[in-house]
């Protein structure tokens, strides 16, 4: 089976170190070209609570030139997603599938509009505050679940199959067949954590430890949680703020990944993230004021970005 990674990011690069440090067939794709030269030159170096080892693996900025692949992950940013999903769409076998991995919400969608539903699955990921220090080097603080699940929900055994290729790389396996739930548990804490970081400039943890930065963080989830408590989503969470603080306490070292694209002068994913809880709030006539702040402030200081 041939695996290509669409997008090799900090959390892509983890998927393809330890899935190709395994001995599975992993091609990375991604459009920066220096991280690419890099896996190809030296192979692809994987850090931290993994432990230390390199993976000799294909690279490409190019996914025609991936080969027929039986599964296609993509990685990338949100604003990557339909891009990448027409590229799997050209690569893809006859019965392969896309398994999809973002932070925020619509991602999937987009994906199962351009591949078809029966042919999409769902990763939720979270717990692993990883970050690239330099090209062909990623780092990774935690290492918790990967969960998967149809789009169409339910269970099946290509499903299964899907879970033992990770399993094979180390990976700690959940499968659920309400996977669309787990999507909205992951965004609560991507909620919390990553608009609060990406202003302040803290960490995790260091969030955790102050007062008034986490009491931003804690209104951020309670919104998000309203919101999807509204929709008839069954989150399994009683007490959002004390779910934050748990998943928090596992990684915090980890900066998420918006800060770190602010850190690099870069636009983050704010409306896929913290954005999309006053969207979709006013959608069903839930406000979402921390949110809404929180969110206009993060696109104020990108205006910068483009001076």
């Amino acid at each position: 089976m041939r695996i290509a990674i669409i997008g090799t990011g900090a959390m892509g690069s983890v998927y393809a170190g330890l899935l190709g440090d395994a001995g599975l067939d992993i091609v990375a794709i991604d459009t920066w070209q220096a991280h690419i030269d890099a896996i190809r030159r030296d192979g692809l170096r994987v850090s931290g609570a993994s432990g230390e080892r390199v993976a000799r693996i294909s690279a490409t900025t190019d996914a025609r030139k991936a080969g027929p692949a039986d599964l296609v992950i993509i990685a990338t940013k949100a604003d990557g997603v339909e891009a990448a999903a027409r590229a799997a769409r050209e690569i893809l076998t006859g019965d392969g599938v896309v398994l999809t991995i973002q932070n925020g919400l619509g991602s999937a969608e987009k994906v199962a509009a351009i591949i078809g539903e029966e042919r999409t699955m769902i990763g939720v990921v979270g717990g692993f505050g990883a970050s690239i220090p330099q090209p062909g080097h990623v780092h990774h603080n935690g290492w918790e679940f990967v969960r998967l699940g149809e789009y169409r929900g339910g269970t099946s055994a290509r499903l299964e199959a899907i879970a033992d290729i990770w399993r094979k790389g180390g990976f700690k396996v959940a499968l659920f067949a309400d996977i669309h739930q787990l999507v909205w548990e992951k965004f609560i804490c991507n909620v919390a954590f990553s608009g609060t970081c990406t202003l302040t400039g803290l960490t995790i943890g260091e969030v955790l430890a102050d007062a008034d930065a986490f009491s931003v963080a804690a209104a951020c989830a309670r919104e998000a949680y309203a919101v999807a408590r509204a929709k008839g989503i069954a989150v399994d969470i009683d007490d959002p703020v004390a779910y934050v603080r748990a998943f928090g306490e596992k990684i915090p070292g980890a900066r998420p990944s918006m800060l770190l694209d602010h850190m690099a002068g870069k636009r983050c994913e704010i409306d896929v993230i913290n954005g999309a809880v006053p969207r979709i709030g006013a959608e069903i006539g839930v406000p979402a004021p921390v949110n809404t702040t929180l969110a206009a402030l993060i696109r104020a200081r990108e205006r910068a970005f483009d001076n």
